[in-house]
C-alpha cells in the first residue's frame, strides 16, 4: 500500500459533468461524480451517493456475505476519505467513484495542502486517527494525486470487486 506511487495525469478519470451521471471512459471505467462543495450533511450524502452507485452497479443488494462485506468496505472507505477531507483539508470538493469488472476506485478531491497518512504507531484503543489506517487495511492500494501549482489534492483508494 503506497501513498507515493505516481500515476499518469490522465488517471483521474473523466471530466466532471452533472452530479451522479455515469459515463464510460477510454480506460473502461464507468465514473460517477458528486459535487460536495455546497453540500450539507456531507458524510451521509457521500455514503448515500456511494450506496446508490453500488446498487446501480450490482454490488447491492448483496447475495452473499462476501459481497455484502465488499460493499460495506466501499461505504466505509468513502466515509473515511470524506471525513478526513472535512477534518483536515478544508472540506471535500467532489467525490468520484469509478468501476471496472475487477474493482472500484474512490476519489475525494479537496482543497487541503496536507498529506494523509496512517497514524504510526497505530493504537487501536485510542480515539481518532484511524481513518487512513482503515483505508490502508481495506484497499488494494491508495494514494494522493496533486496537480502542480494548483491548490488541493485528490486522495484515491482502490478496492477489489466482490468474488
Amino acid at each position: 500500500m503506497s501513498t507515493t506511487r505516481q500515476h499518469p495525469p490522465g488517471d483521474l478519470g473523466r471530466e466532471p459533468d452533472e452530479a451522479g451521471a455515469a459515463s464510460p471512459v477510454p480506460d473502461g471505467r464507468q465514473w460517477r461524480t458528486l459535487s460536495l462543495a455546497q453540500a450539507s450533511g456531507i458524510v451521509p450524502t457521500a455514503r448515500d451517493f456511494a450506496r446508490q452507485a453500488l446498487n446501480d452497479w450490482g454490488w447491492l443488494p448483496a447475495a452473499t456475505a462476501d459481497r455484502r462485506a465488499a460493499a460495506e468496505d466501499v461505504l466505509l472507505v468513502v466515509s473515511e476519505l470524506v471525513t478526513n477531507a472535512c477534518l483536515h483539508a478544508e472540506g471535500p470538493e467532489e467525490l468520484r467513484m469509478g468501476r471496472t469488472p475487477k474493482g472500484l476506485r474512490v476519489e475525494v478531491v479537496d482543497r487541503g495542502a496536507g498529506q494523509p497518512a496512517p497514524r504510526t504507531p497505530h493504537r487501536a484503543g485510542r480515539p481518532g486517527g484511524h481513518g487512513m489506517f482503515i483505508v490502508q487495511r481495506l484497499c488494494l492500494d491508495w494514494g494522493v494525486l496533486r496537480t502542480p501549482e494548483a491548490p488541493g489534492k485528490t486522495v484515491w483508494a482502490e478496492l477489489a470487486a466482490p468474488a
